[in-house]
This record gives C-alpha cells, sequence and structure tokens, in this order.
C-alpha cells in the first residue's frame, strides 16, 4: 500500500521524536517531507537535526526538504511554505506537531515558560495551519493534524501544569475552528496517543516516567498513516489506538517498549 506516494508533507517539530516517526512513515511511501523545526545544530541534549531527518527521510525511501524555522514567526513560516511548495508543488498534509513541554504548578512555572509553550503550541499550530491551508485547499483529500489532546475540563487536568494544559487545549481548540469553517475540503483532526511514549524529549523530565510502561513512538505514525490514507475523519479528536482499530489492527504488543509491563495512561484520557 503506498496511499501517500508523491503526497507532500509539511510537518513541525520533525527533526526527531513523533514527528520525524511519522514523517518516516509517509517517505515508506515515497511521500515528500518539509521537516520544519528550529534545531540545525545538533542540540547538546536531544538527538537529531533537520539535515539528519532529512537524511533519514531519503533513506526511507521519500524526497526531504530541511527548514529552519521558528513557528512562533508567522514570516519565517510564510518563507518555508514558499520553498516547499516551489520544491514539491504543493502541501496535501500540514502536521502541527511542535510543542514545549513543562510540566508544572503555577508558583513553579516561569513566565518565559509560560510564553514558550503558548507561542508554540498555541501560537505556532494557528499559524502554520494558517500559512499551509491556501495550498491545502488545492489538494486533493487535503489533511490538517494536531497532536494535541481532547479537552478534559476536569480540574485534576489542570491541578499540577495548568500552564501546559491551557497550551495543549490551545491547539484543540485550533483544530476545532478550523475543523468548523473548513471541514467540509479539509480533513481537520487531532490526535493523542492513548499511552505514554518514550522520546528523547520524555526522557528529559528524568526518572517521573519509566520507559517500560511506554509505547514507542511508532504506534503514533502508524495512526497518523492511516488517518491520512482516510476520508471519513473529519473534526474529530482521535486516538492511537482507536485508529489502529479502525484499521484492523487488534494487536499493539509491537509498539510496547517492554511487552507485558503495564502501560502508563496518557494525561487528558479518563480510562
Amino acid at each position: 500500500m503506498t496511499a501517500l506516494k508523491g503526497k507532500t508533507l509539511f510537518v513541525t517539530g520533525g527533526s526527531r521524536g513523533i514527528g520525524l516517526t511519522i514523517a518516516l512513515r509517509a517517505a515508506r511511501d515515497g511521500a515528500n517531507v518539509a521537516i520544519v523545526a528550529k534545531t540545525a545544530e545538533p542540540h547538546p541534549r536531544l538527538p537529531g537535526t533537520i539535515h539528519t531527518a532529512a537524511r533519514d527521510i531519503e533513506a526511507a525511501g521519500g524526497k526531504a526538504l530541511a527548514l529552519q524555522c521558528d513557528i512562533r514567526d508567522e514570516n519565517q513560516l510564510a518563507a518555508a511554505v514558499a520553498e516547499t511548495v516551489s520544491r514539491f508543488g504543493g502541501i496535501d498534509i500540514c502536521v502541527c506537531n511542535a510543542s514545549a513541554i513543562f510540566l508544572a504548578g503555577v508558583l513553579e512555572t516561569p513566565m518565559k515558560r509560560f510564553d514558550l509553550m503558548n507561542g508554540v503550541n498555541v501560537r505556532g499550530t494557528y499559524a502554520t495551519a494558517q500559512a499551509c491551508l491556501p495550498h491545502l485547499l488545492k489538494a486533493q483529500n487535503p489533511h490538517i493534524l494536531t497532536l494535541s489532546p481532547p479537552i478534559n475540563l476536569k480540574p485534576r487536568w489542570f491541578a499540577n501544569h495548568t500552564a501546559y494544559t491551557m497550551s495543549k487545549y490551545g491547539m484543540s481548540m485550533a483544530m476545532m475552528g478550523i475543523a468548523a469553517e473548513f471541514g467540509d475540503k479539509v480533513s481537520v483532526n487531532a490526535l493523542w496517543p492513548r499511552t505514554v511514549i518514550h522520546t528523547a524529549a520524555l526522557a528529559m523530565l528524568g526518572d517521573a516516567v519509566k520507559s517500560e510502561g511506554c509505547r514507542k513512538p511508532e504506534i503514533v505514525a502508524d495512526a497518523a498513516y492511516a488517518l491520512f490514507s482516510s476520508t471519513k475523519y473529519r473534526g474529530q479528536f482521535l486516538s492511537d489506538e482507536q485508529l489502529l482499530r479502525d484499521a484492523g489492527v487488534t494487536s499493539f504488543d509491537k509498539y510496547a517498549v517492554s511487552p507485558g509491563t503495564p502501560l502508563l495512561p496518557d494525561l487528558f484520557l479518563e480510562d
């Protein structure tokens, strides 16, 4: 199956983690992928740059374009979108994956961190979708995907990380609004993992989360692939498990970091 052959993806935060894994899954079909991220030089604590990601995408069978871009800056975004369209002829799929995280209470969250999370997560998502929309509206089966959770207003999801919750729900609200306005022309949805996903960024949180209770980012990538291959999802909050079960997957053991170990549920989910 090569549903994404020749399709062009614009992926923010794609130099590592879930964003890169989504890009690599598409590359195996022969997709074109614009990797849009800030990391052009090696990070002291995180692996991967836009250039290593581009090489991995080419090795997987796709065509890559490495674009250093701060998605909080609409001028940089406009230039990145223009370069993508110039190289590949359009944009079919916009993946709003870039996200900043700081899990701390109100008194422990500096306003600099508050501004970073809301700048990247809310403004960045909105600006990215806005910049890509004129081109998506010209595509066949276009998609906007935000990596954000269902909006759950129970106080427990705010209590220990109000700023982070506000910023992630802002991404989800952007999805809802864009879907309401453009849902008859573009499939706009949000995707959230059922369990915690083991990534390098998660490892930076220290021992708060044990990798043995996590799944690999491939489960999110396979779910995103199933979504992009479909036309039936519009304006929905979807989980990786839900999408894969809809696609006929019945066993999820291969996605576990440590099969048989009880899995840690992700934030914002009730069960």
